[in-house]
């Protein structure tokens, strides 16, 4: 396993980042023990979850789940750097204040509860895992300054925001004199390279390190070649509009590159993703033990420029110029 500092903290993190949202609704606490345990294992050191995880119906069981597994394995929580979330409602949806957004009256509530689910003293990294456009900086910093001067919380992060939500609060916080964001948490892959035009560059310019989330869009860069009707594949396919079938050459051409390079799919899909200088990690949400086999494969591997180059092509999302013609502004503005 390879290891990178997250974003300009000196915080230590593998590679590759184990997600946890299947915990519970798809992977039994058996099952997620099991993925926990071979991934520590594998050297994977970096452990996100969310305080939402769990499924609509069951929030918050998959801190319960790795909590239990803190408690069952001596000496594992300080193996692992360990990231959660916050922003999303807990609760019945009928109180304003477990409303989505971030408030000080929340942070308060939901830190307290995440902490007691996950059976530990603090959080490594505490993220907000949307965007909000309504809270103000004091209110916002203020909150997050106290629970890491209290030791609740060691480092702060960002999921799923504008490049520039990156820029306005990371330069509110130093000019508060305090560290600011560490990482972002984004959707990136080769089949979604929006990232790459304000996100990415924002990030890298402020030192946030980037954990790329779905590094496989969900499936479909793994080498499958059809989808089923009614299936997550298919949803995909909508989402990310494509089709697969053999008439699909953007994916046939991708399996062939791979065949070239004697790789799997799932490894030169993940190995692409953080060939990015801004990303620090790919997290691989995994439902069953078998699928970490091989992956530390992606964190080793480095693709040439030529590799580089004709997956470009092949994944251009712009069809006519290639998108990596610049950063943003460069990109679309001249």
């Amino acid at each position: 396993m390879r290891y990178t500092k997250l974003g300009r903290s000196n915080l230590t993190v593998s590679k590759i980042c184990l997600g946890t949202m299947h915990f519970g609704p798809y992977a039994s606490e058996q099952d997620s023990f099991r993925i926990l345990d071979r991934a520590l294992e594998m050297g994977i050191n970096f452990i996100d979850t969310a305080n939402v995880y769990g499924g609509s119906a069951d929030r918050g069981r998959s801190e319960i789940i790795i909590g239990n597994w803190f408690a069952q394995r001596p000496g594992s929580r300080d193996r692992v750097v360990l990231a959660t979330k916050v922003y999303n409602s807990m609760g019945d949806g009928v109180r304003p204040n477990e409303e989505r957004g971030i408030s000080a009256y929340k942070i308060r509530k939901h830190l307290g509860d995440s902490l007691r689910r996950l059976q530990t003293d603090h959080i490594d990294l505490y993220q907000v895992h949307h965007f909000d456009r309504q809270v103000a900086a004091e209110e916002f910093w203020g909150t997050f300054e106290r629970v890491v001067a209290n030791g609740d919380v060691l480092y702060l992060g960002s999921s799923n925001f504008p490049g520039w939500g990156l820029a306005k609060f990371q330069m509110l916080a130093w000019q508060r004199n305090f560290m600011g964001l560490v990482s972002e948490q984004t959707q990136y892959n080769l089949l979604n390279r929006i990232p790459e035009l304000e996100v990415l560059p924002a990030a890298h310019h402020f030192g946030i390190g980037v954990m790329a989330y779905m590094p496989l869009a969900g499936g479909l860069l793994t080498g499958k070649i059809q989808s089923a009707e009614g299936s997550r594949t298919r949803a995909l396919e909508s989402e990310y509009g494509i089709q697969l079938g053999p008439e699909n050459t953007q994916f046939r051409d991708f399996s062939a590159l791979c065949r070239e390079l004697g790789e799997q799919e799932h490894i030169v899909a993940t190995a692409w993703t953080l060939n990015n200088p801004a990303v620090s990690t790919a997290i691989v949400g995994i439902r069953t033990v078998e699928q970490l086999d091989g992956i530390e494969r992606a964190a080793a591997l480095d693709l040439s420029s030529e590799v580089l180059t004709r997956l470009d092509r092949i994944f251009n999302i712009n069809r006519g110029r290639p998108l990596r013609a610049g950063a943003a502004p460069e990109a679309y503005a001249w």
